[in-house]
């Protein structure tokens, strides 16, 4: 979508990833017609993704940069600098490692713009980085679709599903959500309906995840592997999960809430400023097992309600990330930068990203 914009406004892009994590990524790409160039060779050898993508600018002269995460921003800065190249880079989470983010911030000043995938990812880089308004921007990334498939409200006598989209890595908090069960079942409490929780996505937690479920007797976590459909799989769903660590925007959550689904969210990125606690959802501390234990228990003590949650849910996200929205910004930020004569009529433009995901 994000390139799909810049091209739309007259800007040539082509996509440099630095490593190919699993591929996913690629075939939409192509099949937008999309350019992509994918290094091979190990995420860790950062003089050879820096040497490669030398190599790669040098043939395609570009006007400008944009990068994505801290690694990409990193390499593209310094090769901006030796090319006199302006950079642009777009940040997406909250959270930096102590090392990412003092590198961050000794290059601070070499950016054009600084873009923040939402406005609390953006406010945080303006205070982080001492970035004044003049090179500060905020793009979410996230355009709604009111034509995506729906889900559709729990029936008395059907078992209630409950799930979650995302990497099993202990950022996105699934281990939480299993201690959340355990503690369920410590209180006593039963759930009047029967109920499962699906995850669909990869990583390298999933034996830990699955071994500690079974541990705690909880038969009902599946753990499906990735989804190309993730609107379908959304949709059937009743209640939608997301207890992660730390966050940046966080599709999943607002794709969730675009199918008509409530969430039980930690308060962590754009989250709790999108979801309505009370209204759309629940809204529980990050790494907080009992308070998550507690927004399980009411969920499925009364589940009659969460259909109606979960339009108060999709009536919040369509106008607030409509595609207009979403277009809209992304011209305002080339616009901004022809303005500032960093980017000229004619400009080609080499997204730059870590990972080939």
């Amino acid at each position: 979508m994000v390139c799909r914009v810049l091209r739309d406004a007259g800007v040539h892009v082509e996509v440099f990833a630095l490593t190919r994590r699993d591929g996913l990524a690629l075939p939409p790409m192509l099949a937008d017609g999309l350019t992509v160039h994918v290094r091979e060779g190990s995420a860790h050898n950062l003089w050879a993704a820096h040497r490669w993508l030398g190599r790669e600018l040098a043939a395609y002269q570009p006007t400008l940069i944009w990068t994505s995460l801290t690694r990409a921003t990193v390499i593209g800065l310094l090769l901006g600098k030796r090319r006199a190249i302006p950079v642009v880079c777009w940040q997406h989470s909250a959270y930096l490692k102590p090392l990412r983010r003092r590198l961050l911030y000794a290059l601070r000043k070499r950016p054009a713009m600084w873009i923040g995938d939402s406005d609390m990812v953006t406010d945080i880089t303006a205070r982080r980085f001492d970035v004044p308004p003049e090179r500060l921007a905020s793009w979410p990334l996230f355009s709604a679709n009111p034509d995506a498939p729906q889900a559709q409200p729990w029936q008395p006598g059907r078992t209630l599903q409950l799930g979650s989209l995302g990497r099993l890595h202990r950022v996105k908090g699934a281990d939480v959500l299993v201690e959340a069960l355990v503690l369920l079942k410590q209180r006593g409490f039963q759930s009047p309906v029967p109920f499962e929780i699906t995850i669909a996505g990869d990583g390298r937690e999933r034996e830990a995840l699955s071994n500690a479920a079974q541990r705690a007797g909880f038969n009902g976590l599946h753990l499906v592997g990735f989804t190309d459909q993730p609107g379908d799989f959304l949709a059937g769903l009743h209640l939608y999960l997301q207890p992660s660590r730390w966050e940046g925007f966080c599709i999943a959550m607002h794709e969730a809430m675009q199918a008509g689904l409530p969430v039980i969210a930690s308060t962590v990125g754009q989250m709790p400023y999108t979801l309505e606690a009370g209204r759309s959802g629940w809204l529980v501390p990050p790494g907080d097992a009992s308070a998550l234990a507690d927004a399980l228990a009411d969920a499925l003590s009364h589940p009659e309600r969460l259909a109606t949650m979960g339009q108060a849910a999709r009536a919040r996200v369509l106008p607030l990330y409509s595609a207009e929205a979403f277009r809209q910004a992304g011209e305002s930020i080339l616009a901004r930068l022809r303005e500032r004569g960093v980017l000229p009529a004619d400009a080609m433009m080499p997204p730059i990203e870590s990972a080939d995901r």
